[in-house]
């Protein structure tokens, strides 16, 4: 398959199906873990706004070498309600089989931007192309539940996690591209 190429419906499905799998096994072994030291964290956005860490998902011992890949999102049907937001943050972690078993999967914090409604996902990935083919799966299933023409992905190359915690490369805004103050430049996906 080629970089610009959209994956079909059944190879979505199967990896997914894959995913799973894989999750379980990393369950299993306890090498997938939920640490809370960087909950409350607000990143900042290219936009100028800034996103809140609520929840961060790490697969010991993976990659070492690795690229980050946001994406971003708005959830259709939710719209401003303050209770339905809260549920999708309190309910979303059932989601993990669906993301941590992909090949190259290192982490990913679980982002909102309360005042605009904005999801994000801050993933460390091993390689560009693996977090690329896995952006293009996420985006068919996300494209289900989220506002039309919402979702958007970057890739960001020689770009730490610490860089964005640290305020040293800001969050892609939806739908731009990243914006670094520093570092490498990004390579950006849409």
């Amino acid at each position: 398959m080629t970089a610009d190429a959209k994956p079909r419906p059944g190879d979505v499905v199967a990896a997914v199906a894959r995913s799973v799998a894989r999750t379980a096994r990393l369950l299993l072994q306890g090498r997938l873990t939920a640490p809370r030291t960087l909950a409350g964290t607000v990143l900042r956005d290219a936009d100028g706004g800034g996103s809140t860490v609520f929840r961060e998902t790490r697969a010991a011992g993976r990659g070492t070498d690795t690229v980050l890949l946001v994406v971003a999102f708005r959830l259709r049907w939710v719209g401003s309600s303050r209770w339905a937001h809260a549920v999708f943050r309190t309910s979303c972690v059932v989601n993990t089989p669906l993301f941590a078993g992909f090949p190259g999967f290192v982490s990913k914090l679980w982002l909102t931007d309360r005042s605009s409604g904005v999801y994000r996902g801050l993933y460390e990935w091993a390689g560009a192309s693996a977090a690329d083919a896995y952006a293009q799966r996420l985006g068919q299933v996300l494209r289900l539940v989220t506002v039309p023409g919402s979702v958007s992905y970057a890739v960001l190359e020689g770009v730490g996690r610490a860089d964005v915690v640290a305020g040293r490369v800001r969050l892609p805004g939806l739908g731009a591209p990243p914006s670094p103050r520093g570092g490498a430049a990004p390579r950006p996906h849409a």
